[in-house]
């Protein structure tokens, strides 16, 4: 179990140059200006950030540089991006521009050697996998493709060990029916994946607060991860961006772990 407070991550998810919010993938919400988001999270001293475009590889193209760079600028907490990063040359554009990680999701399961090229050139702390999951009717995890809606034919643990060879630093675990949902974490499914993997697994889809950081580290996972929770506000999911104080976030931690 990790005992330490661990990272606490807003995903952000971006969809034509715009800030978007899904729920269980579908119907994006917009939620704002990305480069306004920032420096609201520069003033509640965030750790980090991920940042996803949702349009890059469903329209099948590259990462949008410009937009990238503005964001960048504005950010005093490191940055992780995904979307569109089809080469290492994309890879390697992303991180000069001064992100410190890229994000691989869909390139993962359409060209698994990409991890590997891109870990060789950059080091594998600077590659991270996010892995979507489904959940049958019966109960068993799968691993989703969101751009053909197909599911991949591998058990979920050796998908996770295989793309962890490949040079993945780190891995994001997304639980799709939970996400945009605010309804907690599949804490089952993040035990079972930080029991197996031997890289730190972000915990990601249907935080609602504080607590269910807790259940998630309790259940394995290094870090955590959300979206809705840090852009909207009450019962009728009005915008307003937040993120828990350092004391807030120990307090916490050092009362339920």
């Amino acid at each position: 179990m990790n005992t330490c407070r661990p990272r606490v991550i807003p995903v952000l998810l971006l969809k034509n140059r715009g800030l978007v919010k899904t729920r269980k993938f579908k119907d994006p919400v917009y939620v704002g200006n990305p480069t306004n988001a920032i420096k609201v999270f520069n003033e509640k001293y965030v750790q980090e950030i991920v940042l996803l475009d949702i349009g890059a590889s469903k329209n099948q193209k590259g990462p949008d540089y410009p937009t990238l760079e503005s964001i960048g600028s504005e950010a005093f907490f490191p940055l992780a991006y995904g979307g569109g990063i089809t080469s290492v040359d994309a890879a390697q554009r992303i991180l000069r521009i001064g992100f410190e990680k890229v994000v691989l999701n869909n390139s993962a399961l359409s060209n698994p050697a990409l991890i590997e090229d891109i870990s060789s050139q950059t080091g594998s702390q600077s590659v991270v996998v996010c892995v979507n999951v489904t959940k049958t009717i019966t109960g068993a995890y799968q691993v989703y493709n969101h751009l053909t809606g197909g599911i991949i034919k591998q058990d979920i643990i050796e998908y996770i060990k295989k793309i962890e060879r490949l040079g993945a630093g780190e891995i994001i675990i997304q639980a799709v029916d939970r996400d945009g949902t605010m309804t907690g974490y599949d804490t089952r499914l993040i035990q079972r994946v930080s029991s197996a993997a031997d890289v730190p697994v972000i915990a990601l889809g249907g935080a609602k607060d504080i607590s269910d950081f807790v259940l998630a580290v309790k259940a394995g996972a290094s870090a955590v991860a959300a979206g809705s929770m840090f852009v909207f506000h009450g019962l009728h999911r009005a915008v307003l961006i937040s993120y828990p104080s350092k004391d807030e976030l120990k307090r916490e931690f050092y009362q339920k772990m």
